[in-house]
């Protein structure tokens, strides 16, 4: 039997997770998984570079910046604008043919969704007192970050550079959920032994800055993409016009269970 791999390309959490499911080949119906390339890299130098990326990410509090997120060959993708310093934010989200738009303006929010039945297709201003704690928006130092680096940093097992390029494993059972590349198995299912192990790619700007972090579609994992750019762009987000209160339905499927 197949394993269902969840994956949130998200900054709208449980709207993805529950629209984007892709599937995780075990293995279990034909050939074994390829294994992941070893990295030789020791604890010291894994450590070095996991602070290098650490340091790379700084940008989420400093300055505007863009986000580009692809899962599975764009099954799922985000688009986002960020300005935590000036609290602008905007995103649009597809998965599985179906879109979403999120506004951000102070502690104003606002979303437009395909991905939730029976709350109509317009703009809905949402209350923030009652938007879940795990729905992750907000612009509190460290967590308005679209790409869902520091997850994914965390997770490292090994690393090294070369210049501005950084190649490694990284163990997927330890990603876990929250905005950005997301892996979570459905209950009853367990993470491959393969997945521990995963091969993935970064890369540094010349500032130092993260640009990217690959992780290829390797052992049946889909392929997931984190890319940054646009850094000190201008973000200007407007409320838009029209929009109604959300109905009160919309609240508990928001934020990752």
């Amino acid at each position: 039997m197949r394993s269902r791999l969840l994956v949130a390309g998200a900054l709208i959490g449980a709207l993805l997770t529950t629209a984007c499911s892709i599937r995780w080949n075990t293995g279990e119906e034909g050939a074994a998984p390829t294994p992941a390339p070893v990295v030789s890299a020791d604890a010291a130098t894994t450590a070095s570079v996991i602070e290098l990326l650490r340091a790379g990410t700084k940008f989420i509090d400093q300055t505007s910046f863009r986000t580009d997120v692809d899962i599975a060959g764009g099954q799922i993708t985000t688009r986002s604008h960020m300005d935590n310093l000036h609290k602008r934010g905007e995103a649009v989200i597809s998965a599985n043919g179906r879109n979403s738009e999120i506004r951000m303006i102070d502690d104003a929010l606002f979303m437009k969704t395909q991905a939730v039945a029976g709350v109509g297709d317009g703009w809905l201003s949402l209350d923030p007192v009652k938007v879940p704690p795990t729905f992750e928006m907000g612009f509190a130092p460290g967590k308005n970050d679209p790409g869902g680096s520091a997850r994914l940093i965390a997770a490292v097992v090994t690393a090294e550079i070369a210049g501005t390029e950084i190649t490694g494993t990284i163990d997927l059972s330890k990603v876990g959920t929250g905005n950005g590349i997301s892996f979570r198995l459905t209950k009853g299912q367990q993470f491959p032994d393969s997945m521990r192990s995963h091969p993935f790619r970064a890369s540094l700007d010349g500032q130092g800055r993260l640009v990217s972090f690959l992780i290829p579609a390797t052992g049946g994992a889909p392929s997931a993409t984190l890319r940054y750019s646009d850094f000190g762009a201008p973000v200007t987000v407007s409320p838009p016009p029209g929009a109604t209160p959300a109905p009160e339905a919309l609240y508990p499927q928001l934020g990752l269970h």
